[in-house]
């Protein structure tokens, strides 16, 4: 990892996001609070996509199991929180298992449908129950890990570093070597005696563990769980969308996607409606004409 330049250029941005607490308000960062949480669901999406070669299209459906396990413990039996989120994340691997296991087999568009699939059912079950989940409204949580702006930030900085430095050395390890060449080419990744579908399989599983730990502490700071901030599929579009303007298979470019585009929408608030185009029409830009990502177009020519 420290032979790495993009471990380097996190490191050096992680230095900066530690001191920011020094010179800006709690606004901001309850702001970047909110982009960290995407940042590490970006992350685990760039891993199963930039590595492991399928397209998953649904990637809110493994934040919002996560989510909605750990907020419907809290509410209904008043679960500790430290219990939510294990809960939660583990409920997320187990979906995460239940659609890899039949969609995994699938090959060409069709995985990639399935899990877009999947998200539209959840967010159905959560309207057709709302009774239970609080339906489109949301369900408030009575418990949050902090009320102070601070302290949040550090529980979500501090999440993020370690999410995105236990996904960055498994992309550069052994294993992560032989989902990328699985990715790329399965047929020849087999020929050479890789288990292809067990390496798939465990990229889904650390994929949806990340996930699924992601969106339960989102809804812990956000004090509620709703379907627009953890279900909808403009919020899988959005680390989608983050992971690629980053930098696909750099894992730390969903990172730096994901901060751009909340920071971005949010400096471009007084446009009104007109935000959001211009943050997608600036995220298209850069994948036209850099391809790499913001990462790739930092990297020297020829190197």
């Amino acid at each position: 990892m420290l032979r790495s330049r993009n471990a380097w250029l996190a490191m050096a941005a992680l230095l900066a996001l530690y001191l920011l607490p020094i010179w800006v308000s709690g606004y901001v960062l309850g702001l970047l609070t909110v982009a960290y949480y995407y940042a590490v669901a970006a992350m685990a999406w760039d891993l199963l996509f930039g590595f492991a070669g399928e397209v998953n299209f649904g990637p809110s459906f493994l934040v919002g199991l996560g989510a909605y396990t750990a907020a419907l413990l809290n509410h209904y039996q008043g679960t500790p929180i430290w219990l939510c989120l294990i809960a939660g994340a583990a409920m997320a691997v187990a979906g995460g298992v239940v659609l890899a296991v039949p969609a995994l087999r699938l090959r060409g568009p069709y995985f990639g449908l399935v899990t877009l699939v999947a998200v539209l059912l959840l967010q159905n079950m959560i309207v057709l129950f709302a009774g239970f989940t609080g339906g489109e409204i949301g369900m408030d949580i009575p418990d949050v890990l902090s009320i102070d702006d601070h302290t949040n930030y550090w529980y979500a900085l501090g999440f993020m570093t370690i999410s995105g430095a236990l996904l960055f050395g498994l992309s550069r390890s052994t294993a992560g070597l032989i989902l990328q060449a699985s990715g790329q080419d399965a047929t020849e990744a087999a020929a050479l005696g890789f288990n292809v579908a067990k390496h798939k399989m465990a990229a889904f599983c650390i994929s949806a563990l990340f996930s699924g730990l992601a969106g339960a502490m989102l809804v812990f700071y956000l004090g509620t769980a709703s379907v627009g901030t953890v279900v909808d599929i403009a919020v899988g579009v959005q680390f989608i969308i983050a992971a690629v303007l980053g930098g696909r298979r750099t894992i730390i470019g969903a990172a730096i996607g994901s901060i751009f585009l909340i920071v971005a929408g949010e400096v471009l608030r007084p446009l009104g409606e007109l935000s959001t185009f211009a943050v997608s029409a600036i995220a298209l830009l850069v994948i036209l004409f850099f391809p790499g990502g913001f990462l790739g177009a930092l990297r020297p020519r020829g190197g």
